[in-house]
This record gives structure tokens, C-alpha cells and sequence, in this order.
């Protein structure tokens, strides 16, 4: 049995990315794009460029893999060169988190119970965090 199909919105693609690696969920209805050039790229519900993280907050990636955003609307990466995820908050400066055992991030994902997953390719296993403080994914 055949699934549903799928049609490409020529109208909506998005062009001019370096090297477009992982795409997650972005704030209210967009989305985000690692790309290889080490930068993460946010685009608006209507796929319009917002620009770039690094630019936006002056954060340096070493390697940004998966992306994914939380209720509040903040964005967080997995950094698989340095073996670490950052939370960009809407305000603020970038959170780095603290999470016990994680030696190489690629893919992450807020699960609806509040936690963090993350698929961690340097032990090949799937993680999962829960945050104990004040920001919490749901």
C-alpha cells in the first residue's frame, strides 16, 4: 500500500544555504536550518529569512547538527563538534547546557513529557534529559 503524496510548494522553497544539515521546528510556525557552513539559519511561518544565530546573538558554532524549539519559543542545537547544546532564549544571551554523558550530539527533539531528546552518535544511543530548572521543553 502506497502512503499519501506529497507536493513540493515551488512557490515557498528556500534557496541560499550553505550546506543545509538538520531542519527542526522554529518559533511561532517557522522553522530552523543548521547549516555546514557553522551557522544556524531561522526562517517565519511564511518562510521568510529571519537570519542567521550566530549573527543575531554573536555565538560561534563549532559544528551545528539538530535543532528543535521549545514551547516558549527558544531555539536549541546540538553543537556535535563541541559536544554540547546551546538554548537561544527569545531574550538573553545563549544558555549552555549542562547534560551528563553527551560526547556527540547530531539529533535532538523536545519530547511532549517536558524532556530533551538526543540522539548522541559517539556512544550510538538516544538520550533523554529533563530539565530541573526554570526552562523546560513541553
Amino acid at each position: 500500500m502506497l502512503g499519501p503524496t506529497w507536493e513540493p510548494l515551488v512557490s515557498t522553497s528556500t534557496l541560499g544555504l550553505e550546506g543545509p544539515c538538520w531542519v527542526g521546528p522554529g518559533p511561532d510556525g517557522g522553522f530552523a536550518v543548521s547549516e555546514e557552513s557553522g551557522d544556524v539559519q531561522l526562517f517565519g511561518s511564511a518562510h521568510q529569512p529571519l537570519g542567521s544565530l550566530g549573527t543575531l546573538t554573536g555565538h560561534t558554532f563549532g559544528h551545528p547538527a539538530g535543532v528543535c524549539s521549545d514551547a516558549e519559543g527558544s531555539i536549541i542545537v546540538a553543537d556535535e563538534q563541541r559536544h554540547q547544546a546551546t538554548v537561544f532564549p527569545r531574550v538573553g544571551p545563549p544558555i549552555f547546557l549542562q547534560l551528563e554523558g553527551l560526547k556527540r550530539p547530531v539529533g535532538m527533539a523536545c519530547a511532549p513529557q517536558g524532556q530533551l531528546v538526543v540522539a548522541d552518535a559517539g556512544d550510538n544511543c538516544i538520550k533523554v534529559y529533563q530539565y530541573l530548572g526554570e526552562m523546560a521543553c513541553r
